[in-house]
């Protein structure tokens, strides 16, 4: 009797290369690309017809193998070498976004064509992305009029909301923002950007992907400041950029600040140089008295675990802010930063319950320590408060506004008897 089991068949070793051959021939880009080609000749320059026709074509040709090849064939009018080239033995097309004509309306006809493919194929969503990056990354490789039009396209792109803003990313690449391609780039990309949207939308769309503040990377590190940024982009027509990105390099200025003056104060540093270290910064980064007095108000507020029983955290408040009034004098010697810090102690004690009956003896208290003066107070109670609990404010504040308006007349007769 034969115990031994019947063998397995196998496929044999010849018969998987043949299988790997054929899937080889079967999907041949070249012949993907002479498919599209094609079918673009055949439609000429009428984009109409060409969205119709890509959107036939989907149906019968590799559209998620084959992503790469479909968008360089529509961007570059052939299949792209490394580098940006175009082979010289490879058939091409000139229905393609480098083959017409440099304007902001052939490029928004284009933009469409790509919306109504990705919009019927939502696969090609990521392809395209993948595609616009590659496309960044070989700017060097394309002619001054190419760049031109592939910057308003993306511009277009971002706009509507095919693309999302990362693919900026490669903008920063090492060699492109050393020869100046990057910057120039960009001007053309956020005129067409600005001009579909405006600069808050632009802001928002960088804000998501956490580009708002690396704008100036477009440049050179040695050339990575705000004034430099501002002039080349201000000449550019682009104002409203410079002053975007002026202001968030002064919202980060002004983080920083913050940040360093909590330090500081919880490592218990001396008011001199800590007032040192503001001044020198308010001259670095630009930032008026006022925006200071507002960030010392808040970091001398977070400093302190305040008591939740409203009799006792009036008290705490007064013997905490007594400590740092010599900070907060040092900056306010204008009547406008006097004026802002009133505003911003109305705003935290309107917005900290338990602070509501603590309002008039903080005001009181700095008074006495020349923090705050008479004309700014009585400015503030006539009709500069906020409208935040200013009924109950007012009536806090309502005798010692009397006061002193009877000492400032008293000071004012005395003055005349003097003459």
């Amino acid at each position: 009797m034969n115990n031994q089991k019947p063998q397995k068949p196998t496929l044999s070793g010849q018969r998987f290369k043949t299988r790997k051959r054929d899937e080889k021939e079967r999907f041949d880009p070249t012949q993907f690309q002479d498919c599209i080609i094609q079918g673009l000749t055949e439609t000429g320059t009428d984009l109409e017809a060409v969205a119709k026709f890509l959107d036939a074509s989907g149906a019968k040709l590799d559209y998620r193998r084959y992503a790469e090849t479909l968008f360089d064939i529509l961007v570059a009018g052939g299949m792209l070498a490394p580098g940006g080239t175009l082979a010289d033995d490879m058939t091409r097309t000139n229905v393609c976004v480098f083959a017409a004509q440099e304007d902001l309306e052939t490029m928004q006809a284009f933009a469409q064509v790509f919306n109504k493919l990705i919009r019927r194929y939502k696969y090609l969503e990521k392809g395209f992305e993948d595609e616009v990056k590659k496309l960044l990354l070989f700017l060097k490789g394309f002619s001054e009029s190419e760049r031109n039009k592939l910057a308003m396209l993306t511009g277009i792109l971002l706009a509507n909301g095919t693309l999302n803003a990362s693919i900026l990313n490669s903008l920063y690449n090492e060699n492109l923002v050393k020869e100046g391609v990057s910057a120039a780039f960009a001007v053309k990309l956020f005129k067409s950007w600005i001009n579909e949207k405006d600069i808050n939308a632009v802001a928002v769309s960088l804000r998501k992907v956490n580009m708002d503040n690396r704008l100036m990377e477009l440049f050179p590190a040695n050339k990575q400041s705000v004034e430099h940024f501002s002039k080349y982009f201000t000449e550019a027509g682009l104002k409203e950029l410079s002053e975007y990105v002026r202001n968030q390099q002064s919202i980060g200025a002004r983080k920083e600040l913050q940040k360093e003056l909590q330090e500081q104060m919880s490592r218990g540093d001396p008011f001199k140089d800590i007032i040192l270290y503001v001044k020198e910064e308010m001259k670095k980064n630009n930032i008026s008295e006022q925006t200071v007095v507002a960030i010392i108000w808040s970091s001398v507020m977070s400093t302190v675990e305040w008591n939740k029983k409203e009799e006792l955290v009036a008290e705490q408040a007064i013997k905490h802010l007594k400590q740092y009034s010599p900070l907060l004098a040092a900056f306010t010697t204008q009547g406008q930063s006097e004026l802002t810090l009133l505003l911003k102690i109305q705003e935290y004690c309107y917005d900290n319950i338990h602070f509501m009956k603590a309002f008039q003896k903080i005001v009181v208290l700095f008074y006495k320590a020349e923090v705050l003066s008479e004309e700014p107070i009585l400015k503030w109670y006539k009709d500069a408060h906020l409208a935040k609990g200013k009924s109950v404010f007012l009536e806090q504040m309502k005798k010692f506004v009397e006061w002193l308006k009877n000492a400032e007349e008293e000071s004012e007769s005395e003055a005349e008897e003097g003459d």
